[in-house]
């Protein structure tokens, strides 16, 4: 599934004047066996437009692997589409000076809601049965801000998510219908946090069993 060129060239103007850069789509089957939500696109996504190809990507590789899936199997997605970036130095390895570059930090608030209505249309289009969240990001993206991965990952929730009702609408409402989401944390968060690598553990073991007892399984 893709989202249709019209939604991605607003998506591009409704973020152009905050500090992020390039432009990544969803990928992977209409009918999927899950939905994964992550936070936005680093430096290696944006090169070549691949959601989750760099080095967290290699981790989420591991985990649908563990699953049973491929990548074929899920549709990738995230809550903000283009890489949210801060200035920062490094020192350069063959001069020892100091250069500027850019370093990916979280999106703004403003920066999902600018985004927000092509994740809506990827959640109404896209028939999967089940949504994985990774982070809090994408977990407070659709099931609301009280919610902390760290609280209820690993959990299944089933509720109604938010979404921008029209295009000049700054504040989210919630769906009429219920969806089931699914918290863990992001690939990434074990580069920062190893103690975190046994509970991702937890949650893929507990999530591999409700995908064999739902019998989910790719439609296409």
């Amino acid at each position: 599934m893709r989202i249709p060129e019209s939604l991605a060239k607003q998506g591009k103007e409704r973020i152009k004047d905050y500090p992020v850069e390039g432009f990544v789509y969803g990928e992977g089957p209409d009918n999927p066996v899950i939905m994964l939500v992550g936070e936005a696109p680093g430096e290696t996504e944006i090169h070549n437009g691949i959601p989750f190809s760099g080095r967290a990507g290699k981790e989420l590789m591991q985990s649908l692997e563990f699953l049973g899936l491929t990548r074929d199997d899920v549709y990738i997605t995230s809550a903000v589409r283009s890489r949210p970036y801060k200035w920062g130095q490094k020192k350069d390895r063959k001069s020892g000076e100091m250069i500027d570059r850019k370093y990916n930090r979280a999106p703004t608030a403003k920066e999902i809601v600018a985004h927000a209505p092509i994740l809506d249309y990827e959640v109404k289009n896209v028939h999967a049965p089940l949504i994985v969240t990774l982070g809090n990001i994408g977990l407070q993206r659709l099931a609301g801000k009280d919610k902390k991965v760290t609280q209820i990952h690993g959990q299944l929730l089933k509720q109604p998510v938010q979404y921008l009702e029209t295009m000049d609408d700054t504040k989210f409402k919630w769906t009429e219908e219920d969806y089931e989401i699914f918290p863990t944390f992001h690939p990434a968060a074990i580069f920062y946090n190893r103690s975190l690598e046994e509970k991702l553990k937890e949650d893929l073991e507990k999530l591999k069993k409700l995908i064999e007892e739902r019998g989910l399984k790719q439609k296409n």
